[in-house]
Protein backbone atom coordinates (compact mmCIF):
# COMPACT_ATOMS: atom_id res chain seq x y z
CA UNK A 1 0.00 0.00 0.00
CA UNK A 2 0.90 2.99 -0.85
CA UNK A 3 1.99 5.67 2.26
CA UNK A 4 -0.59 7.99 1.29
CA UNK A 5 -3.18 5.48 2.06
CA UNK A 6 -4.60 4.50 5.48
CA UNK A 7 -3.96 0.62 5.97
CA UNK A 8 -7.06 -1.04 5.79
CA UNK A 9 -5.73 -4.55 6.35
CA UNK A 10 -2.28 -6.26 6.41
CA UNK A 11 -3.33 -8.18 3.00
CA UNK A 12 -2.58 -6.37 0.02
CA UNK A 13 -5.58 -6.73 -1.89
CA UNK A 14 -6.39 -4.09 -4.64
CA UNK A 15 -10.27 -2.83 -4.85
CA UNK A 16 -11.74 -3.42 -8.42
CA UNK A 17 -10.55 -1.03 -10.96
CA UNK A 18 -12.69 0.57 -11.51
CA UNK A 19 -15.72 0.40 -9.28
CA UNK A 20 -18.94 -1.35 -10.89
CA UNK A 21 -21.55 1.96 -10.72
CA UNK A 22 -23.57 0.49 -7.96
CA UNK A 23 -20.66 0.20 -5.89
CA UNK A 24 -19.19 3.81 -6.48
CA UNK A 25 -22.54 5.07 -5.68
CA UNK A 26 -22.83 2.78 -2.59
CA UNK A 27 -19.60 4.12 -1.76
CA UNK A 28 -20.35 7.52 -2.46
CA UNK A 29 -23.77 7.40 -0.21
CA UNK A 30 -21.56 6.20 3.02
CA UNK A 31 -18.92 9.03 2.21
CA UNK A 32 -21.80 11.68 2.24
CA UNK A 33 -23.72 10.11 5.73
CA UNK A 34 -20.80 8.94 7.74
CA UNK A 35 -18.11 11.07 6.48
CA UNK A 36 -15.92 7.91 5.33
CA UNK A 37 -15.95 4.81 3.60
CA UNK A 38 -15.97 2.19 6.42
CA UNK A 39 -12.66 0.00 5.69
CA UNK A 40 -14.25 -3.07 6.10
CA UNK A 41 -16.11 -1.99 2.69
CA UNK A 42 -13.07 -0.79 1.26
CA UNK A 43 -11.40 -4.12 2.69
CA UNK A 44 -13.99 -6.30 0.50
CA UNK A 45 -14.08 -4.33 -2.58
CA UNK A 46 -11.46 -6.55 -4.10
CA UNK A 47 -13.94 -9.13 -4.45
CA UNK A 48 -17.04 -6.99 -5.94
CA UNK A 49 -19.53 -10.14 -5.60
CA UNK A 50 -18.40 -10.52 -1.73
CA UNK A 51 -18.41 -7.47 -1.05
CA UNK A 52 -22.17 -7.54 -2.09
CA UNK A 53 -22.98 -10.35 -0.38
CA UNK A 54 -21.39 -8.72 2.66
CA UNK A 55 -23.23 -5.58 2.64
CA UNK A 56 -26.33 -7.76 2.01
CA UNK A 57 -25.93 -9.84 5.08
CA UNK A 58 -24.79 -6.85 7.28
CA UNK A 59 -28.01 -4.73 6.17
CA UNK A 60 -30.40 -7.36 6.99
CA UNK A 61 -28.78 -8.39 10.41
CA UNK A 62 -28.40 -4.64 11.54
CA UNK A 63 -30.53 -2.41 9.64
CA UNK A 64 -33.89 -4.76 8.61
CA UNK A 65 -37.10 -5.06 10.67
CA UNK A 66 -36.73 -6.64 13.78
CA UNK A 67 -37.93 -7.01 16.97
CA UNK A 68 -34.65 -5.95 18.30
CA UNK A 69 -33.87 -2.21 18.18
CA UNK A 70 -31.05 -0.79 16.30
CA UNK A 71 -29.12 -0.33 19.41
CA UNK A 72 -29.77 -3.97 20.76
CA UNK A 73 -28.25 -4.76 17.55
CA UNK A 74 -25.20 -2.93 18.24
CA UNK A 75 -25.30 -3.65 21.60
CA UNK A 76 -24.81 -7.56 20.60
CA UNK A 77 -22.00 -6.32 17.86
CA UNK A 78 -20.03 -5.17 20.60
CA UNK A 79 -20.35 -7.93 23.21
CA UNK A 80 -19.70 -10.53 20.88
CA UNK A 81 -16.63 -8.22 19.04
CA UNK A 82 -15.26 -7.73 23.35
CA UNK A 83 -15.49 -11.07 23.08
CA UNK A 84 -13.50 -12.10 20.76
CA UNK A 85 -10.99 -8.34 21.12
CA UNK A 86 -11.70 -7.39 17.63
CA UNK A 87 -10.26 -4.02 17.58
CA UNK A 88 -12.11 -3.62 14.40
CA UNK A 89 -15.34 -4.15 15.45
CA UNK A 90 -15.14 -2.87 18.52
CA UNK A 91 -14.28 1.11 17.56
CA UNK A 92 -16.51 0.73 14.60
CA UNK A 93 -19.60 -0.53 16.68
CA UNK A 94 -18.42 0.88 19.90
CA UNK A 95 -18.80 4.61 17.92
CA UNK A 96 -22.65 3.52 16.84
CA UNK A 97 -23.60 2.59 20.30
CA UNK A 98 -22.29 5.51 22.03
CA UNK A 99 -24.36 7.51 18.36
CA UNK A 100 -27.39 5.58 18.92
CA UNK A 101 -27.81 5.68 22.82
CA UNK A 102 -26.76 9.21 23.47
CA UNK A 103 -24.57 7.95 25.88
CA UNK A 104 -20.62 8.07 25.39
CA UNK A 105 -20.18 5.62 28.13
CA UNK A 106 -22.07 2.83 27.34
CA UNK A 107 -20.36 1.58 23.95
CA UNK A 108 -16.83 1.72 25.98
CA UNK A 109 -18.59 -0.19 29.25
CA UNK A 110 -19.98 -3.04 26.88
CA UNK A 111 -16.56 -3.21 25.55
CA UNK A 112 -14.45 -3.15 28.65
CA UNK A 113 -17.19 -5.71 30.51
CA UNK A 114 -20.43 -6.05 28.94
CA UNK A 115 -21.89 -7.79 32.36
CA UNK A 116 -21.58 -4.10 34.97
CA UNK A 117 -22.93 -1.97 32.21
CA UNK A 118 -26.08 -0.01 32.78
CA UNK A 119 -29.01 -2.01 30.91
CA UNK A 120 -32.46 -2.95 31.58
CA UNK A 121 -32.52 -6.73 32.70
CA UNK A 122 -34.50 -7.42 28.99
CA UNK A 123 -31.00 -6.30 27.57
CA UNK A 124 -29.31 -8.08 30.21
CA UNK A 125 -30.34 -11.74 28.99
CA UNK A 126 -30.36 -10.94 25.29
CA UNK A 127 -26.32 -9.96 25.93
CA UNK A 128 -26.07 -12.95 28.12
CA UNK A 129 -27.20 -15.34 25.51
CA UNK A 130 -25.23 -13.67 22.80
CA UNK A 131 -21.72 -14.04 25.02
CA UNK A 132 -23.01 -17.74 25.54
CA UNK A 133 -23.22 -18.26 21.73
CA UNK A 134 -19.92 -16.83 21.14
CA UNK A 135 -18.18 -18.77 24.23
CA UNK A 136 -19.83 -22.17 24.07
CA UNK A 137 -22.70 -22.50 21.29
CA UNK A 138 -22.67 -26.19 21.59
CA UNK A 139 -24.41 -25.69 25.37
CA UNK A 140 -27.06 -22.99 24.28
CA UNK A 141 -29.93 -25.40 25.24
CA UNK A 142 -33.94 -24.35 25.87
CA UNK A 143 -33.75 -23.22 29.06
CA UNK A 144 -30.99 -20.15 27.39
CA UNK A 145 -33.70 -19.73 24.77
CA UNK A 146 -36.88 -19.43 27.56
CA UNK A 147 -35.02 -17.18 29.65
CA UNK A 148 -35.23 -15.05 26.76
CA UNK A 149 -38.79 -16.06 26.75
CA UNK A 150 -39.11 -14.80 30.08
CA UNK A 151 -37.58 -11.46 29.52
CA UNK A 152 -39.86 -10.52 26.55
CA UNK A 153 -38.25 -11.63 23.39
CA UNK A 154 -40.12 -13.75 21.20
CA UNK A 155 -38.89 -16.66 18.95
CA UNK A 156 -38.48 -14.31 16.01
CA UNK A 157 -36.51 -12.01 18.35
CA UNK A 158 -34.33 -15.04 19.37
CA UNK A 159 -33.64 -16.08 15.64
CA UNK A 160 -32.69 -12.42 15.07
CA UNK A 161 -30.05 -12.13 18.31
CA UNK A 162 -28.59 -15.36 17.56
CA UNK A 163 -28.20 -14.12 13.61
CA UNK A 164 -26.16 -10.63 14.81
CA UNK A 165 -24.34 -12.83 17.50
CA UNK A 166 -23.36 -15.33 14.94
CA UNK A 167 -22.31 -12.73 12.05
CA UNK A 168 -20.15 -10.66 14.21
CA UNK A 169 -18.15 -14.18 15.55
CA UNK A 170 -17.70 -14.25 12.03
CA UNK A 171 -16.65 -10.99 10.91
CA UNK A 172 -14.68 -10.53 13.72
CA UNK A 173 -12.76 -13.92 13.32
CA UNK A 174 -11.81 -12.14 8.95
CA UNK A 175 -11.19 -8.65 10.55
CA UNK A 176 -8.50 -10.32 12.85
CA UNK A 177 -7.50 -12.91 10.51
CA UNK A 178 -6.79 -9.86 7.98
CA UNK A 179 -5.60 -7.44 10.24
CA UNK A 180 -8.10 -4.97 9.66
CA UNK A 181 -7.99 -1.52 11.16
CA UNK A 182 -10.99 0.25 11.80
CA UNK A 183 -11.29 3.99 10.23
CA UNK A 184 -9.27 6.81 12.21
CA UNK A 185 -12.79 8.81 12.22
CA UNK A 186 -14.75 6.35 14.53
CA UNK A 187 -12.67 7.00 17.41
CA UNK A 188 -13.82 10.21 17.84
CA UNK A 189 -17.62 9.83 16.81
CA UNK A 190 -20.26 10.42 19.59
CA UNK A 191 -17.98 11.30 22.18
Amino acid sequence: MSANKQTVTALDLPMADPLPPATKKYFDICQDKLGMIPNVLQAYAFDIDKLNAFTSLYNDMMLADSGLTKLEREMIAVTVSSINKCFYCLTAHGATVRELSGDPQLGEHLVMNWRTAPVTPKQRAMLAFSAKLTTESHAVEEADRQTLRDNGFSDRDIWDIASVAAFFNMTNRVASGSDMRPNDEYHSLAR
